[in-house]
């Protein structure tokens, strides 16, 4: 018998969600839902036909790192997972008011999403201040695991980008030791900067404003490399 993976979020729901924003559930979220099968792989090019290039945000709380980059590139197509009900009611709304066209939602577990992509299917990937589980005990909930990071290097280009943000230190450790270690990611860093300032085309959102973790944000970006 296959069990399915440990949880890699808290929460699902908090305080109830506007009228205005549950109102959307019924009128937008249908048009912008991912369709995920329950075999086979998703038809990434008949999500966006002509889309010059694929983007996955996993986890994106209240979308408007989503959001922001989906305005800033409308060519591209931009897939957004975040099991967080009231972020998908966040997103909805930034969704309706700036009129985008190319997003689409999945409001659960990202990794089903990733494993009915097909192989090379993404020019970018995305992970912002994920769930830390920064107890001991609960580390093997986190989201990247060695096999998720196998699985994440299948889906994305060569060339293609990962970018791994996180405001705990030991973290940042965990995700850097298990990315490089999986074949095929590079990690792109020469000197102290390069993990430390925010890249040019990153957006701050709210959560980051809060300073929840226990150190500022690192990122680390990899490239998806054939050897």
């Amino acid at each position: 018998m296959t069990h399915p993976p440990l949880r890699s979020f808290g929460r699902i729901k908090s305080r109830p969600i506007k009228p205005r924003q549950a109102a959307l559930f019924d009128t937008l979220m249908p048009a912008v839902r991912l369709p995920v099968p329950a075999e086979g792989r998703i038809d990434v090019g008949a999500l966006m036909p002509g889309a010059a290039e694929v983007w996955l945000e996993i986890g994106f709380g209240g979308g408007e790192h989503l959001a922001a980059q989906a305005a800033r590139h409308p060519d591209a197509l931009m897939i957004g997972c975040e099991p967080f009900i009231n972020g998908v009611a966040s997103a909805l709304r930034h969704i309706d008011e700036q009129g985008l066209k190319n997003v689409r939602l999945h409001d659960d577990d990202a990794r089903a999403v990733v494993a009915a992509l097909p192989d090379a299917s993404l020019d970018r990937v995305m992970i912002l201040f994920p769930d830390p589980w920064h107890k001991a005990r609960h580390n093997k909930r986190r989201l990247i695991q060695p096999e998720f990071a196998v699985e994440l290097a299948r889906v994305l280009k060569p060339g293609g980008r990962l970018r791994f943000v996180t405001d705990w230190k030991d973290y940042a450790g965990w995700a850097l030791e298990r990315l490089i270690a999986t074949p095929g990611f590079v990690w792109l860093a020469d000197e102290k900067a390069d993990w430390t300032v925010a890249p040019a085309d990153h957006v701050v959102t709210r959560y980051e404003e809060k300073r929840l973790g226990d150190t500022d944000p690192i990122f680390l970006e990899f490239e998806r490399r054939l050897f």
